[in-house]
This record gives structure tokens, C-alpha cells and sequence, in this order.
């Protein structure tokens, strides 16, 4: 169970303070889109959050651009934390909506360095459809792609 949910009302949240300078953060990266800080609960030296610099709730708020910069963020965190903190493995992880786990209604990417036995467990009941619902659902998601098309 997550311990902090930010309630904050849009441009007010934890993560726009701290863009704001008005909270105090250990800043490792920042450019015109995004930052990146040390995660305040650190799950392994390194763990990293990189959000966007203007306020957006979740995923689908994101402007392409905002969208390509996270990664492009997220991954020279994840290289710099490789040399730094050297591990096996590495989880990407981002959260949209209580539902989904997101404790900050800000758009953020957590990088987290990850070894043997660290204490997180990534887990979900696998389900199998079968391939003629697998192929109903891709033809849904392929109507929805077109109809998004920009």
C-alpha cells in the first residue's frame, strides 16, 4: 500500500513545488521538458523519478513531445545510475490513476536499478485469452490507433 498520495489540486502538487523550487529536492537532471530527482522513498541507491515540468496527471495528458523527452530522460538516468550503482537489472515503472498504483497526480517515470532479492515484487494474474480474442482485441486497438492518428 502506497504511504503519500498527493491530493493537491493541479499546479500545486508536490512535484510542481518542487519544480517551483518552493520544496527542497535533490535535482540530477533538468531540461526545457522535463526533471529528474532522487525518489524521497528510495527502493535501491539510484532510484530515480523523472516527471514532467509542466503539470500533467497521467500518460494521456502528455503532449508527444513531453512523452519522447521522459524517455529520452529516463534513459541517460538509467545509463548514469548503471555507472554509479552498478546492477543487475533495471524496472521502469509508471502509474496512472489510483487504480493503476499513481500515489503523485504528476506525470512521472520511476528508474529503479534492481538486484537479486531487493523486496520488489512485480506480479499479475496471467490470463489467456486465445488467439481469436487476442485478434478481436488487436483489430479494437488498431480501429482506436486510426481514429487517434494526428
Amino acid at each position: 500500500m502506497p504511504h503519500f498520495v498527493d491530493n493537491s489540486p493541479p499546479g500545486h502538487c508536490i512535484f510542481c513545488r518542487l519544480i517551483a523550487r518552493e520544496i527542497p529536492a535533490a535535482v540530477v537532471h533538468e531540461d526545457d521538458l522535463t526533471i529528474a530527482f532522487m525518489d524521497l522513498g528510495q527502493v535501491n541507491p539510484g532510484h530515480v523519478l523523472v516527471a514532467t515540468r509542466r503539470h500533467a496527471d497521467t500518460l494521456y495528458d502528455l503532449t508527444d513531445d513531453e512523452a519522447a523527452a521522459v524517455m529520452q530522460t529516463s534513459r541517460r538516468i538509467a545509463m548514469a545510475a548503471q555507472k554509479a550503482f552498478p546492477s543487475a537489472g533495471l524496472t521502469l515503472l509508471q502509474a496512472n490513476g489510483a487504480e493503476g498504483g499513481q500515489t503523485v497526480k504528476h506525470f512521472h517515470m520511476h528508474v529503479v536499478p534492481r538486484h537479486a532479492d531487493d523486496g520488489i515484487a512485480l506480479s499479475w494474474p496471467r490470463k489467456e485469452p486465445g488467439g481469436a480474442v487476442l485478434g478481436e482485441y488487436a483489430e479494437r486497438l488498431k480501429s482506436a490507433l486510426a481514429e487517434t492518428a494526428g
